[in-house]
């Protein structure tokens, strides 16, 4: 089942009322921006090859129970492949999408950030649209992507642990909390960060109690079976593992992040 198709199914269940039990207070929050006039949640979310699913699929989880209008981004229609293989397919291309966004949203993925972080046409389209989006985010790597389009200069930002150390190449302020909010810009850390994020995000656009209750209706409470989930507590000999098997991923992604600095001339 790819994406998109999970988003037609909850809208189709939503229709029927079959929902309405469990989101009946989102949607009672989502009707308080209607009242008062404004535009209705607008949100963006970058699709690439070789991102992480999961660092797509647990924002889009919120945003989908929020009810908010999603547009999966890409150059072209057809379906991008993730890093577990499962295709996605984009529902808007860079032309066609919306220019006054709620949220720009970038997942990441080491492989398709630092193929990207070189890319003029995806690095324009953010820099564009997020000149203009009430909140410009990410998860994982894809501050990267953000970075080098110029959107995190006197950010404070961060990213997945392991090139984190890179964004204050490309302007960006390091700070290594899971969800980082500086103004109007909002980073997340590694992969499982994402839920975190959405929540955060959420609470940011529609209210803290509705985050709460996503949190709730989604059973977020996490509980993990071990402690090393972070360089700062797990095993060095795993921390140094993981590195050496990406380093030639890391070594790249550091050569963009200078050619980017020197593009953006900092």
């Amino acid at each position: 089942m790819t994406t998109d198709m999970t988003r037609r199914d909850l809208t189709a269940l939503a229709a029927t009322g079959a929902l309405s039990g469990l989101f009946g207070h989102v949607r009672a929050a989502e009707a308080q921006p209607a009242a008062t006039g404004s535009a209705p949640m607008r949100v963006a979310m970058l699709v690439h090859p070789d991102m992480v699913l999961l660092d797509l699929v647990g924002p889009l989880t919120v945003f989908s129970l929020l009810q908010a209008e999603t547009h999966l981004v890409w150059k072209g229609r057809a379906a991008v492949t993730s890093d577990v293989k499962l295709p996605v397919t984009p529902t808007t291309t860079f032309s066609e999408c919306p220019r006054d966004l709620d949220a720009l949203f970038v997942p990441g993925g080491l492989k398709g950030s630092v193929t990207l972080m070189g890319d003029s046409e995806v690095l324009g389209f953010l820099a564009e649209r997020g000149a203009q989006a009430r909140y410009v985010t990410s998860v994982c790597t894809g501050s990267l992507l953000l970075g080098a389009a110029g959107l995190l200069k006197g950010y404070r930002a961060t990213s997945h642990w392991y090139v984190r150390d890179l964004l204050p190449l490309m302007g960006a302020k390091l700070q290594t909390d899971r969800v980082v909010i500086d103004r109007n810009r909002m980073t997340g850390g590694g992969v499982t960060a994402g839920l975190d994020f959405g929540l955060t995000l959420a609470a940011a656009l529609v209210g803290e109690e509705t985050a709460r209750h996503i949190q709730l209706v989604l059973e977020y409470d996490p509980q993990p079976p071990f402690d090393s989930g972070a360089p700062e507590r797990a095993d060095k000999t795993n921390v140094q593992d993981v590195l050496a098997r990406r380093s030639p991923l890391i070594a790249m992604a550091k050569a963009q992040a200078e050619q980017a600095r020197s593009r953006l001339a900092l």
